[in-house]
């Protein structure tokens, strides 16, 4: 069956004085996904998302958004988590909410109701009656993000949803946004954080210097990458094992090595190799397939923001011997 799209992109270019800023880019957001924008600083990604949004008009191309172009009818569907997060200071959070909702559509009462409802799913309730201003930043984090999806949207936009927030208060945003993933919502959620991405995406978009450079689901994205070879930890000499060209220490893994394998050898092979001898004994094995972070390096040249100075890593696990 095929999928019902959220947001259709075609071939979209937006210029700043002489500064080509999105350059020819296309792509498909469908309901039920929860869908990565990445890309360095300036590589084009707000920009795209302000085309997608109405703020700015695209130079060329065409942008359908919920079925046809923006309007204000479809834009009610639509739920925006800007990376520059504003509340009204001075009034409670459950006033702010509420009024908010009213904005969107939905009456005083069932505003209120559904306020009440998201604070207790983020574990606010406790601090309704608060003024915003008297909140910590992780918590108007929280309920900016419930302002964001308080209508019950068709489609989120979410830029940078995790910054600032605790590990617990992360794993919150993130049980709410796959719900809202498994009920049929389109989520766009623009992020430097590779290891959400690898964990809660399905497809992904990265834009570098404004142009497509990767695009597809993330597992396929990887794949593509991936280095003829296999990572496992252990003893033994891995050199004596048939079809190894190379060892070297795998990067981000203290006791791991990576195996890098001739052309016509299989990880299937050295795995039976590595069985039938009784001199090398295996605690783990995986094929050797980066991290977005390593791919995000090997394509855009540099780090995401807040991943300098971590090394990559390889993250797929195939079997434990």
């Amino acid at each position: 069956m095929q999928q019902e799209q959220a947001i259709k992109v075609r071939n979209v270019n937006k210029t700043f004085g002489s500064t080509r800023a999105v350059d020819d880019v296309s792509f498909d957001v469908y309901k039920g996904e929860i869908f990565a924008m990445l890309g360095p600083n300036g590589a084009g990604k707000s920009t795209t998302i302000r085309m997608i949004l109405d703020i700015l008009k695209p130079d060329q191309g065409s942008i359908e958004v919920l079925g046809g172009p923006l309007n204000d009818r479809r834009r009610d569907r639509i739920g925006y988590l800007p990376e520059d997060r504003g509340l009204y200071r001075k009034v409670s959070a459950i006033e702010v909410m509420t009024y908010l909702g009213t904005l969107k559509g939905l009456s005083s009462g069932e505003a209120r109701k559904r306020s009440m409802e998201l604070l207790e799913r983020l574990e606010l309730a406790e601090h309704a009656d608060k003024k915003v201003q008297e909140l910590s930043k992780g918590m108007q984090q929280k309920v900016q993000f419930a302002v964001t999806v308080l209508h019950r949207p068709e489609l989120i936009i979410i830029d940078e949803p995790f910054s600032g927030l605790d590990p617990i208060n992360t794993l919150v945003i993130k049980d709410l946004i796959v719900d809202m993933r498994n009920q049929g919502t389109a989520v766009v959620m623009s992020t430097h954080q590779m290891h959400q991405v690898e964990e809660m995406a399905d497809r992904l978009l990265m834009i570098s210097r404004g142009r497509q450079a990767l695009y597809g689901p993330v597992e396929d994205v990887r794949r593509q990458h991936a280095i003829h070879g296999i990572i496992v930890e252990g003893t033994g000499d891995w050199r004596t094992l048939p079809g190894v060209v190379d060892v070297q220490p795998a990067s981000g893994r203290r006791n791991g090595m990576l195996l890098r394998l001739a052309d016509d050898q299989t990880p299937d092979e050295v795995l039976g190799a590595i069985a039938a001898n009784p001199d090398v004994r295996v605690d783990r094995y995986e094929i050797a397939v980066p991290s977005l972070n390593d791919i995000f390096i090997m394509e855009a040249g540099e780090r995401p923001d807040d991943l300098n100075g971590m090394d990559g890593r390889y993250v797929e696990e195939m079997s434990h011997a």
